[in-house]
């Protein structure tokens, strides 16, 4: 089967207002097989963003190609076809909702692509159902709180039924256990629903959730693994502006201390259980 995502010598250039232009990728080859957790971590301003927003084709190269599901973005005939494949969710919920209840808004997606209303109503019940939200339907959305409007931006993005969802740092607003929840519906999403997950994120711990991990670097990719295989590279990480995921830093802490302990423990569960 062919990768659901492809790039092949991605390059973009943002132009300036009086002339010029800033190079935010440089020559990107990645491929993404469907039905990956990928976490995409680097610094401020190594290219995260402008890279997922090729994956849809809010932005087209200014050099190389991006392929999805088999379909090439540089072809405007194609592009509507490749936004119904991948959907987003962004940081800040408010830019995403738009109506004046929970079901009014899951149901923007469906009714502007002409759906009939009985398969509108069937998708919105189903995506209010995954998203744990039900009670809420009629809920103004200025009115929940924000790991609520994070599931409902979710909900409205799973109604019309896309085959991979990108997260843009969905949970730095929100508190531990919204953002725990956010965490667990991600998951469950791409183990029961076999949705392709891409998720970037600034926190090393929600990295190691994923099953592959690309670090970006002044527009490039220059590390693609395993959670373990990436972060066992703490000194590599460290010259990049990252850090290790805290259970990983406290199972070194305590190795130094004398303990044994495993080489990577990347989450608390599995630290714990080491301890234990």
């Amino acid at each position: 089967m062919a990768p659901f995502i492809q790039t092949k010598g991605l390059t973009y250039a943002y132009p300036l207002e009086s002339s010029g232009q800033i190079v935010a990728l440089q020559g990107v080859d990645v491929t993404i097989e469907r039905g990956e957790y990928v976490a995409l971590i680097g610094a401020n301003g190594s290219g995260k963003s402008t890279l997922v927003r090729h994956f849809n084709a809010l932005l087209l190269p200014t050099a190389g190609q991006v392929w999805v599901d088999g379909l090439s973005t540089s072809q405007p005939e194609l592009r509507w076809k490749v936004r119904q494949r991948v959907g987003m969710v962004f940081q800040n919920p408010d830019n995403q909702l738009v109506a004046n209840t929970v079901e009014e808004d899951i149901a923007f997606g469906p009714e502007n692509r002409g759906l009939p209303p009985a398969q509108i109503r069937a998708r919105v019940d189903e995506a209010l159902q995954l998203v744990g939200l039900v009670d809420y339907r009629t809920h103004p959305p200025q009115m929940l709180s924000g790991g609520q409007k994070q599931h409902v931006a979710i909900a409205g993005v799973l109604a019309t039924r896309p085959s991979c969802i990108i997260f843009d740092e969905p949970t730095s607003m929100l508190d531990p256990p919204s953002r725990q929840a956010m965490l667990d519906t991600i998951r469950r999403l791409n183990v029961e629903e076999g949705i392709t997950v891409i998720l970037i994120t600034q926190s090393m711990d929600e990295a190691a959730l994923a099953h592959r991990v690309l670090v970006m670097h002044h527009g490039r990719i220059v590390m693609d693994g395993s959670p373990s295989a990436i972060f066992a590279h703490h000194e590599r990480l460290q010259a990049l502006g990252l850090e290790l995921p805290f259970p990983i830093q406290m199972a070194r802490h305590l190795k130094r201390g004398g303990m044994s302990l495993p080489s990577t423990c990347l989450t608390l569960e599995a630290l714990v259980n080491a301890l234990c």
